[in-house]
């Protein structure tokens, strides 16, 4: 490995009992090459890789490695312990400490060499050479490759590569007739920093894979960079194997094969199981469905492996939710503008295809009101659709879009939808474990999957389920519209709470769908307008409370917040609740029980104030075009008001510890954990 590692960045007789006092020794020899700048900074940088995943391996290896600004060139220390040094391998400790650390912008050639590294410790010739090596210098040499540990053996640098090209030569399927040729399998290997676990758990992977007569094929998803496999070798393999810590990428390539998806660890431990679990899988014809791997959105982060069934219900839920807002937002928008224009007999104008005149407001107000309709009825099936596709990807899509449009069909609603796409997610992931011939898996999820599941949710919604739930939503509507009084008030007090709770989190979302589901027709109702009205208003309250508390007792808010303060003036007034959170993350137990009680003060008094709104969102700018609006900016007010009166009560009990700042000001110890605001 060149001159990656020396005889000065070994040490034979490590001292250390404990894995930051080992980091800490190897460390320092770093520091004393000039290849490390800043030892704490440095040290800090291993501790955070650590806590994502411990680097302990079983065979008595530990490997803390990190990326880190403060490395001036890649570089390898080795230290060798007597006693052992618990690194978090399930079987015991490690006597071989291997520290890596690559600068931030490590080039792929250096990586490259790394890799090579993590490959040869799963060779037991090369660990057993170094637990021997009688000085520094010649465990250095060995390291870097240039005394092998024996000769003619896999272990040296050389021929790491070797299974990997052998393998996916033999893939492709050109060389042995159908009815002879071995298993194939292909992987995918990525950890969170892309330098060891990765390249290891494909070493270990193709050990495994020769050992048990099985073609492997490997791609590492690394620091490096990757190849994509050939999709001829994909095409030709039996099943696929991801062993991973982070979003595979591409993962789609993989659809429709029998697959075990677990950690990068799995792989170096027990790789010789993963590949009995696919064989099985595949004797079985269990293919299993493959999601996007961008981890950006809701859907590719859903139903996360080792989750509870409550958690991924929750965020199935809120995959659906996550989708359809935006349909709401413009939809919604769109009708209130074409009411402001054209006047609340808008819905009853003719289609605008055939009577449209461009020189009157009428025509302009039906046109906009009638694309808002439009996008609104995209409301459920999309709701329906991308719940389905958090369950079970792309073959849930159809399902799901088919189940929500019945929903409307039958005046099933909102509750039709959510049930619909439910059931989709679930007859699709029933499919997917049937045994499939051979033949067929190709066509599974493009054509199989979509028409058998979209036939069975189909029948369940019109002849099974559909009629119950609409008549339960048909109750719902009912009861809504007979609230007046005390229950409206009370009604508008729990929805005020709701949307206060967790500041745009799943409970303030179950109370904006809810709301946006009653609106989400041509002509709501008018109990359905007064809790779009109150949601609302409540969902204002925390931003703006926190912007008034910061204006008027700044002192008991640190720099940081009254500048977010500022900030939260703007989108408290944009129906931005999340405009809050840097606040509520900062002192929970005081801001987010002010907000509530402030929220729900907003949604009772909104209620009894008779407030309507038919648009969705838009705060303070569709002001005019709600019921009784300065009763509603009354209500809006009183909520602020409550909020920030409690925060300053609450911060106020606690006594600050006067802080001088650098400018000579003093100031309250700020409180930890502020967040930048996040925009809806």
């Amino acid at each position: 490995m060149s001159d990656m590692i020396t005889a000065d960045l070994v040490d034979l007789d490590l001292s250390a009992d404990t894995k930051e006092a080992a980091a800490r020794a190897l460390a320092e020899r770093m520091v004393a090459l000039g290849r490390v700048t800043d030892l704490d900074g440095f040290l800090a940088d291993v501790a955070a890789r650590e806590a994502q995943m411990p680097t302990g391996l079983d065979g008595g290896i530990g490997i803390p490695h990190c990326r880190s600004a403060h490395v001036t060139e890649p570089t390898l220390a080795f230290g060798r312990s007597t006693a052992g040094i618990d690194f978090g391998a399930a079987d015991g400790p490690a006597d071989l400490i291997f520290l890596i650390a690559a600068p931030a912008g490590a080039d792929d050639a250096h990586l490259t060499i790394l890799s090579s590294l993590a490959r040869q410790l799963m060779n037991a010739e090369f660990t057993t050479a170094l637990r021997s090596a009688g000085d520094a210098a010649a465990a250095a040499a060995l390291i870097r490759g240039d005394e092998p540990p024996t000769a003619g053996e896999s272990g040296s640098t050389d021929s790491v590569a070797v299974p990997v090209a052998a393998s996916a030569g033999a893939a492709t399927g050109t060389t042995a007739p159908e009815e002879e040729r071995p298993f194939r399998v292909v992987a995918v290997t990525s950890c969170p920093t892309g330098i060891a676990h990765t390249y290891m758990a494909a070493e270990s992977l193709e050990n495994a894979g020769r050992d048990a007569g099985v073609e492997i094929v490997v791609e590492t998803q690394g620091s490096a960079g990757f190849t994509r496999l050939d999709p001829a070798v994909i095409a030709a393999a039996d099943g696929v194997i991801f062993a991973h810590d982070v979003p595979v990428r591409e993962k789609d390539r993989f659809a429709g094969k029998p697959t075990v998806d677990t950690g990068v660890k799995a792989a170096i431990n027990r790789a010789a199981d993963l590949i009995t679990e696919v064989r099985g899988k595949a004797e079985r014809g269990e293919v299993t469905g493959v999601a996007t791997a961008s981890g950006g959105t809701p859907v590719e982060r859903a139903g996360d492996s080792g989750e509870g069934y409550g958690t991924k219900l929750r965020k199935w839920l809120m995959s659906g939710v996550s989708y359809m807002v935006p349909f709401v937002a413009a939809g919604g928008l769109l009708i209130a503008l074409g009411f402001a224009i054209g006047g609340y007999e808008i819905n009853k104008a003719p289609s605008v295809m055939d009577h449209f005149v461009w020189t009157q407001a009428d025509s302009w107000g039906a046109l906009l009101f009638q694309i808002g309709g439009v996008a609104f009825g995209f409301l459920v099936p999309v709701l329906a659709g991308y719940i389905a596709y958090g369950m079970a990807d792309r073959p849930g899509l159809v399902p799901g879009f088919v189940g929500g449009a019945i929903s409307l069909t039958i005046n099933a609603g909102f509750l039709g939808g959510l049930a619909a796409g439910l059931i989709a997610g679930g007859v699709v992931i029933a499919i997917q474990k049937v045994r499939i011939p051979t033949a067929l898996r190709g066509i599974m999820p493009v054509v199989v999957i979509p028409l058998i599941s979209a036939a069975v949710v189909g029948f369940l919604m019109f002849v099974v389920i559909g009629k119950p739930i609409a008549e339960a939503q048909q109750g719902m509507t009912d009861w809504l519209n007979g609230l007046t009084g005390t229950n409206a008030v009370l009604l508008g007090a729990l929805l005020g709470l709701m949307m206060c709770f967790d500041l745009g989190g799943p409970v303030n979302k179950v109370a904006y769908t809810f709301a946006t589901a009653g609106i989400a027709v041509a002509s709501p109702s008018d109990s359905a307008m007064k809790i779009m009205a109150a949601v609302m208003a409540a969902g204002m309250v925390p931003p703006l409370a926190m912007a008034l508390a910061t204006t008027v007792r700044g002192k008991l808010f640190n720099r940081t917040e009254r500048e977010n303060g500022k900030a939260a003036w703007v989108l408290g007034a944009s129906f931005i609740s999340e405009g809050a959170i840097p606040f509520a993350a900062a002192d929970p137990l005081r801001v987010i029980p002010s907000s509530m009680v402030g929220g729900a003060v907003t949604g009772a008094l909104s209620m009894a104030f008779g407030a309507t709104l038919r648009a969705p969102h838009g705060g303070i700018f569709v002001v005019p075009l709600i019921g009784n609006p300065l009763l509603y900016l009354v209500a809006i007010a009183a909520g602020v008001g409550v909020t920030a009166a409690l925060v300053i009560l609450l911060k106020g009990l606690r006594k600050p510890a006067p802080v001088t700042t650098g400018t000579g000001e003093n100031t309250s110890v700020p409180a930890t954990g502020t967040k930048e605001p996040v925009a809806a």
